[in-house]
């Protein structure tokens, strides 16, 4: 499958680069966002485009881009999966390959803070724009919003995700909004998953925009998740991260999909590099909990 993948693509791209606007034109959109267990099921691809390969103690493990998509396609055909996340170019490698029909399609917006990098704070918008996510018939874009008290570029990073919202609400499109409050340690950007930090993020996110009526937001599960949930009355989807115990990572998004606003998952490294390799039988476990 892979080395077919591989041929299709590069075909493609190389012969016929309007095939890409072609494959969005003809594809079959999801009559909804949730599927029959009523949740959102979406599977996370944008990590690479922001200089982050790592999964576990694999400093490389999403840079082979064929490999990924190869397991996107596997995680995309299970049963109860709804949806993608990821920036142009993998979604237009999986346009290609034809796996969309029937799914949501998010197109991530801002991967301008690169990994490690001193600006990385300064996120900028370099992937996706609403424009686009319209023209390409997709359902929503989707920002990272970290919020570093001491760093002046912070500002910025606000006002250009609230621009973000409010050009996705206009064109009546989920604005998929992820924040954190972050801070500098030891020249490096950390997301403080506190209660506390993640209630805080919550309410300053809510904020953004003229209109909030397509805004969702994006959430670490962290320790008492009905009080993080209770802090806005947006939709939230429940973000995966890089899962170290992979039963205890499953047990608290379970609880936290009881709670009202939990729309359902958005989760990528876990469950497409898990422990062990079986990403069918990963993302069969995450669709369980729905």
């Amino acid at each position: 499958m892979l080395s077919d993948h591989v041929s299709r693509i590069v075909r493609a791209r190389v012969k016929d680069p309007g095939a890409i606007a072609a494959a969005a034109a003809r594809r079959v959109k999801a009559p909804s966002l949730f599927g029959e267990h009523g949740k959102a099921m979406i599977i996370a691809a944008d990590h690479p485009a922001r200089g982050a390969h790592t999964v576990g103690g694999d400093p490389n493990a999403m840079a082979d881009r064929f490999e990924l998509l190869d397991r996107l396609c596997v995680a995309l055909e299970r049963p109860g999966v709804t949806g993608v996340l990821g920036t142009a170019d993998i979604l237009e490698d999986l346009l290609l390959l034809g796996v969309l029909d029937h799914k949501s399609v998010f197109g991530s917006m801002n991967r301008g803070g690169l990994a490690g990098s001193v600006f990385e704070i300064d996120d900028r918008f370099t992937g996706y724009d609403a424009q686009t996510i319209d023209a390409m018939g997709f359902d929503g874009g989707k920002t990272l919003t970290r919020i570093a008290l001491g760093d002046p570029a912070t500002p910025s990073v606000l006002e250009n995700t609230a621009h973000a919202i409010n050009e996705l609400n206009d064109r009546r499109l989920i604005a998929m909004v992820e924040p954190f409050m972050s801070q500098w340690q030891d020249g490096k950007i950390r997301n403080d998953l506190s209660t506390e930090a993640v209630i805080k993020s919550v309410t300053i996110a809510s904020g953004l925009g003229r209109r909030t009526a397509y805004t969702w937001l994006k959430l670490p599960v962290v320790p008492a998740m009905d009080r993080v949930l209770a802090s806005s009355a947006l939709p939230a989807l429940l973000l995966g991260g890089d899962v170290t115990d992979p039963d205890a990572a499953f047990a608290s998004w379970g609880k936290a999909l009881q709670l009202p606003t939990a729309q359902g998952l958005v989760v990528g490294r876990s469950l497409l590099y898990p422990a062990g390799g079986d990403v069918a039988g990963a993302v069969d476990k995450a669709v369980s909990l729905l």
